[in-house]
C-alpha cells in the first residue's frame, strides 16, 4: 500500500495517560477464490463483516457511514471496537483503504488491500492491524499477534464462502 502514512490516535481519547498499553501488530495476507472486484465490495461492506468474522456485530452510523462499531464476544462479555474510514484509493491493480481505530478500548490502524491473484478470479487479500490494547501485559503481544493473524486468515477464506 503505497504512499500510506499513520494515523496517529493518540490524541483521539486514548484513555487515561497512566493506563497501560501494549500494542499488537499483525499482517496476513491469503488468496481468496474471488474476483478482486467481489473481494473488494465485501471488505467496504462494513456491516458483512458480522457474517465472516466470528462472533462479531457491526453496526454502521447513519449519519456518517465512514464510522462503524463492532462488537466481538459474546453478550456483555463483547469488546466495543469504534472506527472510521480514513482513506482509501487504487495504486494500479491495488485498492487499498485505511480505518483508524478510535476507542473506546482499542486504538490504532487497520489497513487492508485488495490485488488480482495468481490465477484467473481469485484476489490477493492483504489485512494489516496495529493496535494498542490497555492491560495486556507486553509478554502476551506475541500470543495476541499470533491468534490475530490465525483469526484473520480464517475469516478472509469465510469472506469469500459467505
Amino acid at each position: 500500500m503505497t504512499g500510506q502514512q499513520s494515523v496517529d490516535v493518540t490524541s483521539i481519547g486514548a484513555g487515561s495517560p497512566t493506563q497501560t498499553r501494549t500494542e499488537i501488530g499483525f499482517e496476513v495476507s491469503r488468496i481468496v477464490p474471488m474476483a478482486p472486484d467481489s473481494a473488494w465490495q465485501r471488505l467496504i461492506d462494513w456491516r458483512s463483516h458480522g457474517n465472516w468474522i466470528p462472533m462479531t456485530r457491526v453496526e454502521v452510523s447513519d449519519a456518517d457511514p465512514t464510522c462503524f462499531t463492532a462488537w466481538s464476544g459474546v453478550g456483555r462479555f463483547s469488546l466495543e471496537d469504534q472506527m472510521q474510514l480514513v482513506d482509501m484509493g487504487v495504486d494500479d491493480d491495488t485498492r487499498w483503504a485505511r480505518i483508524a481505530k478510535i476507542g473506546p478500548v482499542l486504538f490504532g490502524e487497520t489497513e487492508f488491500s485488495v490485488s488480482s491473484g495468481i490465477v484467473p478470479d481469485s484476489a490477493l487479500v492483504r489485512w494489516r492491524e496495529v493496535v494498542n490494547v490497555p492491560y495486556l501485559p507486553q509478554w502476551l503481544s506475541p500470543v495476541a499477534a499470533w491468534i490475530g493473524r490465525r483469526l484473520f486468515f480464517i475469516s478472509l477464506g469465510r469472506m469469500a464462502r459467505s
